[in-house]
């Protein structure tokens, strides 16, 4: 005990400056933890350089812009505690569909981090350099005074944006995949309790309940606890899908006219429109988070308070048409049971209930297809039915879920599921001694780089992520994977393999050009050996011919295929930095734009509005 106390004041007695650089070896938890101790480590432990350096060490922004974001919170302590929460999210997200690509990048905006999908387009004759490469918004997660999130889902619908407010459950640290889900919430006491998926035991629960509502009575404590709860992801895929149209259709919220702002700052080469940026997001985050607080996107689908009656109703009806139509069900199944419709003024309750039991039939009729001697169907077991979901909470709302599923690869590109509303995380190795070219790199096809030929004014944007690998005899690999590609028609599938080179094979060919597009001689550093993707059989399992991959001055990579002599270029890619100064398109229906799961060889992306987006006319 007395050696504690000798520690403890010596620890007292460093400075605050000191004490900060000694706490980067610690975890913001033992930070927590520290404080825990006694008053005086308290008071230390809780001191604002404190928790600033534990704000650097997280690194989702930079040095200077941390001290923007604390503008927006209430201390160091909050702000750290929203980037922890939100810093396994940074990074690019995939999805095998459309084959054209389906990349979203999350990075920081203002106390938030924002997940914009990058459209695929043609370049210019400059390439990156010759204009903004276009995206849309995703999703946004923002952070309030005290540090917790709030997140918005974007979409589009009827020519409108609007927000569709949820949860954000607790991000795994080691998450590789975002899912899309309804979340089933309790109330118990006039308090909101969170499902299971947020608790990890029963025990856990009652202990929640028992601290913070004593003036429950046991018996209502008891149903809390014991109501059991159901997975969203055990539902089958048209009771998925059909409760993410119900629920986005009722929470959404059309976006005000300040909130259409920028969502990130742009770069600081121009101070003053960088502080100008900072005054818009401010204000738009606050009018963020005043419409998340009203309602935060729950739907109470027993009594639906709050919602005002006549537009409710009629919304409610509009998705209630909607539904029938997307799963052809019968009015007469609902004038079977009884349910016929009264000439007396129906509530907004009553449209909702009625959606969800004709969803509910639907449910049974399609899940039911083989039925057992018991009268049960075979597959009842495999996927629960929705109107257990809906028992196991009094409000059901959006939620995005970051959790870590055991995932198997092939060639850097992750197998996914073909009916689940996800994203995938894709690791970006950082550059090492041995692994100098791995992470994102972007480029075209031609030399030089991106010049347009009179019968093709653009160039298709490729997107490629380098990874090493060895292969069975032990030989190292790079692997460059396709994630993007902006054709009109997809040429190779995502996940294809571009080129694969042998870095420890040295090539012997000549690089066919002395000088560049600036004629500036071309400057050869290294070349390898390897083989580049080529027609096959099938779209899904392409050939491969023999090229060799250059490295070129200006850290520029390109790989010529022997045969045909066509050559591809790339330059790595900082895609915080693209976006920053890029050109923002409208997003997709909400649903959809989260993912797009149909199957599609063509662009998705390329039915806007906007005139300066077309990739049929030259640039």
């Amino acid at each position: 005990m007395s050696g504690y106390h000798c520690g403890s004041s010596l620890l007292i007695a460093l400075p605050d400056d000191v004490f900060a650089i000694v706490s980067r070896s610690l975890s913001p938890r033992d930070v927590c933890y520290l404080s825990l101790c006694c008053r005086s480590l308290h008071a230390l432990a809780s001191s604002e350089k404190v928790w600033l350096s534990q704000c650097e060490m997280v690194g989702v922004v930079t040095d200077r812009d941390l001290i923007e974001w604390r503008n927006g919170v209430s201390s160091y302590k909050a702000l750290c505690r929203f980037l922890v929460s939100v810093c396994p999210l940074i990074g690019i997200w995939v999805h095998q569909n459309p084959e054209l690509g389906n990349v979203v990048y999350v990075m920081p905006g203002f106390v938030s981090v924002v997940g914009c999908r990058i459209i695929p387009q043609e370049l210019g004759p400059l390439g990156l350099e010759d204009g903004p490469i276009l995206w849309a918004p995703v999703f946004e997660i923002v952070g309030d005074f005290d540090g917790s999130t709030a997140f918005f889902l974007h979409g589009r619908e009827k020519d409108t944006d609007y927000f569709y407010p949820g949860l954000l459950k607790p991000v795994e640290r080691a998450c590789n995949v975002l899912l899309l889900e309804v979340e089933p919430q309790q109330h118990c006491g006039g308090k909101l309790l969170h499902s299971k998926s947020f608790i990890h035991s029963d025990r856990d629960l009652s202990r929640k309940i028992s601290r913070s509502d004593s003036g429950i009575s046991k018996s209502q404590r008891v149903i809390c606890t014991t109501r059991p709860m159901v997975s969203f992801s055990r539902l089958a895929f048209g009771d998925r899908r059909k409760l993410l149209e119900v629920v986005t259709n009722l929470a959404r919220l059309k976006v005000p006219d300040l909130a259409n702002g920028p969502l990130f700052p742009g770069l600081r080469d121009d101070d003053g429109n960088f502080k100008k940026d900072m005054v818009l997001l401010s204000e738009r985050r606050l009018m963020l988070m005043q419409m998340y607080k009203l309602g935060e996107g729950r739907i109470d689908w027993e009594s639906a308070p709050g919602l005002p009656s006549d537009p409710a109703r009629m919304e409610l009806s509009k998705i209630k048409k909607s539904l029938d139509r997307v799963g052809s069900w019968q009015s007469s199944a609902n004038l079977e049971e009884g349910h016929s419709q009264s000439p007396k003024r129906r509530t907004v309750a009553g449209y909702f209930k009625d959606s969800l039991k004709q969803m509910l039939g639907r449910s049974i009729s399609v899940n039911g297809r083989a039925s057992s001697r018991n009268g049960t169907s075979s597959s009842e077991t495999k996927y629960a039915q929705l109107h257990e979901f809906l028992r196991s909470g009094d409000t059901i709302g959006l939620s995005l879920n970051a959790c870590s599923m055991k995932l198997s690869t092939y060639r850097a590109w992750p197998n996914m599921h073909d009916n689940r509303f996800a994203l995938y995380k894709l690791p970006v190795r950082i550059p090492k001694a041995d692994e100098e070219y791995a992470g994102l790199w972007g480029g075209t096809f031609g030399w030089p780089p991106g010049k347009p030929t009179e019968d093709k004014p653009g160039k298709a944007l490729f997107f490629l992520l380098l990874s090493y690998e060895e292969d069975s005899e032990g030989q190292r690999l790079l692997i460059a994977t396709k994630i993007l590609e902006g054709t009109h028609y997809v040429l190779h599938p995502n996940g294809s393999a571009m080129f694969i080179v042998k870095v420890d094979e040295p090539s012997v060919d000549p690089f066919p050009w002395d000088t560049d597009g600036n004629s500036i001689p071309v400057e050869v550093k290294h070349a390898y050996n390897g083989e580049g993707i080529a027609n096959g059989y099938g779209f899904r399992y392409p050939g491969s011919k023999p090229g060799s991959l250059f490295v070129i001055q200006n850290e520029l990579l390109a790989f010529i295929w022997k045969e045909s002599k066509a050559v591809l270029t790339l330059q790595r890619l900082d895609l915080r930095e693209l976006l920053k100064k890029g050109e923002r398109v409208p997003a997709l229906p909400p649903v959809a734009n989260f993912s797009y799961l149909t199957k599609s060889y063509s662009n998705v992306f390329a039915g806007f509005s906007n005139t300066s987006y077309c990739l049929s006319s030259p640039r």
